[in-house]
């Protein structure tokens, strides 16, 4: 393959050293003159794609756009020397990225001039990146610090990359929500939610939400087809759960996330959508959890003095408890998707399943490669019994605490959810499946553990409330007849609730539909290993 011809290539000064200093369409490239060191140390490559801005620089060291002071070379000549700073992205460990800095130096005004109009018009053509945004700020979530994390952290990096915000802070809870739900949107290249996952659950909500009623969509309705939104979303961590942006980034760094925004990445995701009858309830992207999640969230609310720290604290409680839940869940198993919820490698970054069912979304039904059905003709599946646990996973749920999250294999998406199903066994076996969440270990190689990908799922608790009377025959024939003497009965609790995305659910007997790819953020997708360090290596000195 022939290499692309440069469009300047320069000697330039670096640090008091001679550098050959290429720019071609995908790359800017600087390394010694001596062909023997070219490729070898001293030599740099940055992908036009990751360069965040370049700012000219003034003699005494200070940039003329950002302010910003830069060193400058001590040389004893009489020419005077131009200077231009080229901000990128640089990789650092645990996929956390940082912004990096070089300043060139020459002796001509002319060639100074043209470099810095030509990687200015390289980046112009960068025509995923945001131009305007409107950022929505939680006060009050995890240690109340998201004002000063977004005016610290990430303010000066919109303010480099020349992109402009709309801040707003939130005063009360939904404010988000409802302020998307009328505000003019076509001014916006997307939203940016400052708070943990409460917070990016309100920005999500509000856009998909206005997106069906600009499209006259019945969100009530659990057959509808769901219309994919225009805005992408972008995640500044800064709550008590940053459980999203760590299962889509690889790391809870407001900075990290920040040069994600600025490079305008592109991940498209799965939504779920909860129903209750024909009633809407919810949207969910990472865990919908019914017994020992919802439990535990619960537990947590009664105790939002403690912090994050709550968390723990009610789930040490209800693992004690060890509560059970009997009821039925029916599901569609997704046959005509590629890949299982026990593949050895998870979702990243340019995920091919991830790619094949957003082609596939893309494509006349008649040339899918695999033809969808009628539901009346689909197989649905029923498991009934006693559960400690019911989760799905529509993405790995990945955290800090648990790496590989609750299901490792689960991508982002491709139109599927992961549901795992924990039956009634003793406290003992429970830890080791909780502990396994930690470790390498496969948490779903227990017998009492299943784990189906599946397109739905619906829920039906053995025992139903007053205003569920209408399935009470559904029940009645998956278990006979109902324990009318609860609660005074032998058994310890009736229902538990659902967990979503961290936000409790009032209705138990639900009915669960993904709808792929119906979301964007502005995230890259967790890359691989292997690709951080070739990225690395490529700057090293």
């Amino acid at each position: 393959m022939e290499r692309p011809l440069p469009l300047l290539l320069s000697r330039l000064l670096v640090n008091n050293q001679s550098f050959e200093v290429t720019l071609t369409e995908s790359v800017l490239s600087w390394q010694p003159p001596c062909p023997r060191k070219a490729g070898g140390a001293g030599s740099h490559s940055v992908p036009i794609c990751e360069i965040i801005a370049v700012r000219e620089t003034e003699e005494d060291g200070v940039s003329k756009e950002s302010g910003r002071w830069q060193k400058m070379p001590s040389f004893s000549t009489e020419l005077t020397l131009h200077a231009f700073t080229v901000y990128y992205v640089q990789r650092s460990k645990g996929h956390h990225w940082r912004c990096s800095e070089v300043t060139f130096y020459c002796s001509d005004h002319l060639l100074y001039n043209q470099w810095v109009q030509t990687i200015k018009e390289q980046l112009d053509l960068q025509a995923l990146r945001p131009k305007h945004l409107i950022v929505f700020i939680n006060p009050f979530g995890g240690k109340r610090l998201g004002k000063q994390i977004y005016d610290d952290k990430v303010a000066p990096l919109f303010q480099l990359a020349c992109i402009t915000a709309e801040v707003i802070v939130t005063e009360r809870a939904n404010h988000a929500r409802d302020h998307l739900l009328e505000a003019d949107l076509e001014k916006y290249d997307g939203i940016v939610s400052v708070g943990g996952d409460g917070m990016f659950s309100e920005v999500m909500h509000g856009l998909i939400s206005r997106t069906q009623k600009n499209s006259s969509i019945d969100e009530n309705d659990p057959s509808a087809e769901l219309i994919p939104c225009d805005l992408r979303i972008g995640i500044i961590p800064a709550g008590s759960t940053d459980c999203i942006c760590y299962a889509t980034v690889g790391a809870n760094d407001p900075m990290t996330s920040a040069l994600h925004i600025i490079l305008g990445d592109s991940q498209p995701i799965d939504v779920s959508s909860v129903h209750h009858k024909n009633t809407f309830l919810k949207y969910s992207v990472s865990l919908l959890g019914y017994g020992f999640y919802g439990d535990t969230l619960i537990d947590s609310e009664k105790n939002r003095w403690m912090g994050p720290s709550r968390y723990d604290f009610s789930g040490f409680k209800t693992f004690l408890s060890h509560h059970c839940y009997e009821g039925a869940i029916s599901f569609l198993p997704a046959t005509e998707t590629p890949g299982s919820p026990r593949d050895p490698s998870p979702c990243t970054a340019g995920c091919q399943i991830c790619k094949y069912s957003g082609q596939q979304l893309r494509i006349s039904p008649e040339e899918r490669t695999f033809k969808f059905v009628d539901e009346e003709q689909e197989q649905w599946k029923v498991i009934k019994g006693k559960f400690l646990a019911i989760n799905s996973a529509n993405m790995s749920c990945a955290c800090p605490k648990s790496p590989k999250g609750l299901s490792p294999a689960a991508h982002l998406a491709d139109g599927t959810i992961d549901l795992i199903l924990v039956r009634k066994c003793s406290r003992l076996s429970f830890l080791r499946h909780l502990i396994r969440h930690t470790n390498n270990s496969d948490q779903f190689d227990l017998a009492f553990v299943e784990v189906y990908r599946v397109k739905k799922f619906k829920f039906t608790p053995k025992y139903c409330d007053e205003e569920d009377s209408n399935i009470q025959d559904v029940v009645k024939n998956l278990f006979g007849q109902i324990c009318r003497d609860h609660p005074s009965c032998s058994c310890a609790q009736l229902q538990s609730s659902w967990n979503c995305d961290g936000e409790i659910i009032e209705h138990t007997a639900i009915e669960v539909r993904v709808h792929c790819q119906l979301l964007r953020l502005f995230v890259r997708g967790i890359e691989e290993l292997s690709v951080q360090q070739d990225v690395r290596n490529s700057f090293a000195v």
